[in-house]
């Protein structure tokens, strides 16, 4: 769904195992590495669609995960001209997100990145919280800061893990 803006509506996912650190996927057949996202399909929620992809791009299902918050709106980033499609029609110029922290309360062994026809994800590993603000393609860092900044407090007043509410030097 793209809105009248040229921004298609997104999930994001911050999933966290029992020591505060993120899942942290690289895309398939690339170098670059990211959260899981996706887009969210007329007539879903952005909950139902978070929980879609992350059964598609991770394997886990509701009852692997325990949601501990999200973002209050959409966090919003623009696409690099050189992405762009402009023979596409709506024409999207970037992504609105609305960004989900999720607690792994099952083994990590349920973890599959091979559930989608299409799977996202080749390869994944466990980073810690404010990594992705170094580790991440440079357009995407801005909407990741936020979300991150976002969602600490949360995971912070809601569970056990010590998550700092700031990032250390990430430059």
């Amino acid at each position: 769904m793209i809105d009248s803006e040229g921004f298609r509506a997104n999930v994001g996912i911050v999933l966290l195992n029992d020591h505060g650190r993120a899942f942290w996927g690289r895309r398939i057949g690339m170098s670059g590495w990211q959260f899981p996202q996706g887009g969210i399909k007329q007539n879903e929620t952005p909950q139902v669609a978070m929980f879609r992809e992350l059964g598609e791009e991770v394997g886990l299902s509701a009852e692997h995960v325990e949601v501990i918050g999200c973002t209050q709106g959409w966090l919003r980033y623009r696409l690099p001209k050189r992405y762009i499609r402009y023979n596409q029609k709506p024409l999207c110029i970037g992504q609105k997100q609305r960004w989900f922290v999720l607690n792994l309360v099952a083994s990590e062994h349920h973890v599959d990145l091979n559930q989608a026809a299409e799977p996202e994800f080749d390869e994944w590993c466990w980073i810690d919280y404010w990594e992705p603000l170094r580790a991440v393609v440079s357009f995407k860092r801005e909407v990741y800061e936020q979300a991150l900044s976002e969602l600490a407090p949360i995971v912070r007043e809601t569970t056990n893990m010590d998550v700092p509410l700031r990032p250390r030097d990430v430059s």
